[in-house]
């Protein structure tokens, strides 16, 4: 029996994506990058106003030459006609009996096959426009933590869980060349091989780059930063795996060293005790001070040039602002690299105009917005 050309989604998402993967089997050079442009271009014109809205963007993201633009639109036809089969067949195969109430599947995601099917016809209703927002988590992802409605503060913990451990793999897949016969590097092999005409007379090999850098994490817990450094604290936690040299502390009125107790396995647990014993935890901010006591106990110990200390904090210092200037100055000579990330930089009307921050500029190389879990995808290439 021949296999199905169409497999029935539950989503726009995943249907965009398949048919991406359909082009690709058709000759188009349709990757990763172009379906990421694809949805882009759907989300900037939602919502949609007709079914050839969606069409006429996926040609323009997607078809790349002459010949690509006369076959699309036969191809776009010919798979959302396979889609609508398959809709049909799971709607009719899953209709209840007459008296029977169906169970909704655990874990089924809008928008329902019903809706696909809709919208396809033509559908202009309110469903509309949950076929437009092609990504719940993409969304979130764009979503101060600030504003997180209770229900999605633990969507929210498992995205950025998720987050770390993508980044943390990519990482540790991270290699060098080496000398000695460990791993076989074929493209490296391959590729220094062609000059002599494609015969392997000289093998490459390669084994796992070690990690020399180090980080240290500053991590503000007063009242108005609690529920944003509780997530960067759980990114940093999972990023452990990938960089073995990680340091965390907290502070508040106090400096506080956070590092053994978020080595336990479950995060929660450690963050609730820690929260616990942390003195000043959702209290008032003292930043000179705890920079001040990281100077003087840590900074020989941890900085060198290989360190990026990353600072997260909004700069609200109730404490002395000289001695704020002070430390971080200090702290900028012994680190490689000094990245302060602020919530309130997420808004573009925000300037560092508070004491606090006017001190600590001329000692940050990187100042960036940490107010959502697309800040800290982005702090993984201030990393690199």
């Amino acid at each position: 029996m021949d296999r199905p050309l169409i497999k029935r989604q539950t989503t726009l998402t995943a249907n965009v994506v398949a048919f991406c993967r359909f082009l690709r089997q058709k000759g188009y050079t349709v990757g990763p990058r172009e379906e990421a442009d694809a949805l882009q271009a759907l989300l900037a014109i939602a919502p949609f106003h007709s079914p050839e809205a969606m069409q006429l963007c996926l040609r323009a993201a997607l078809a790349r030459t002459y010949a690509q633009l006369h076959t699309f639109d036969e191809l776009y036809t010919q798979y959302w006609r396979e889609l609508d089969k398959a809709v049909d067949s799971k709607l009719k195969d899953g209709a209840p009996e007459p008296g029977q109430k169906q169970k909704p599947k655990r874990g089924a995601q809008e928008p329902s096959l019903m809706n696909i099917k809709n919208w396809l016809q033509g559908n202009t209703q309110q469903e509309e426009a949950e076929m437009a927002a092609y990504s719940a988590q993409e969304a979130l992802s764009h979503k101060d933590f600030s504003v997180l409605a209770e229900a999605e503060m633990e969507e929210m913990r498992q995205l950025i869980a998720r987050i770390a451990r993508a980044l943390a793999r990519r990482e540790s897949r991270r290699r060098k060349a080496s000398p000695k016969p460990l791993q076989l590097d074929l493209r490296r092999t391959l590729r220094t091989n062609m000059r002599r005409g494609g015969e392997l007379l000289e093998l490459r090999y390669y084994k796992p780059a070690r990690h020399k850098k180090q980080i240290v994490l500053l991590c503000d817990v007063s009242k108005s930063m609690d529920l944003y450094s509780r997530f960067l604290i759980q990114f940093m936690y999972g990023l452990q795996s990938a960089y073995q040299h990680i340091e965390t502390f907290v502070f508040s009125t106090q400096l506080y060293r956070a590092t053994a107790a978020l080595r336990q396995r479950d995060f929660g647990q450690a963050l609730s005790e820690l929260s616990g014993r942390v003195p000043g935890w959702s209290g008032g901010t003292r930043i000179g001070e705890s920079f001040h006591a990281f100077s003087n106990e840590h900074a020989n110990r941890l900085l060198n040039k290989q360190t990026v200390v990353i600072i997260m904090s909004d700069g609200w210092d109730t404490g002395d602002t000289a001695l704020l200037g002070e430390s971080m100055k200090r702290i900028h000579q012994r680190a490689g690299k000094v990245i302060w990330l602020n919530p309130l930089a997420g808004s573009q009307a925000y300037e560092p105009e508070t004491q606090g921050m006017q001190a600590a500029m001329p000692y940050i190389d990187v100042f960036a917005p940490g107010h959502n879990a697309e800040s800290l995808k982005a702090l993984q290439r201030q990393l690199r």
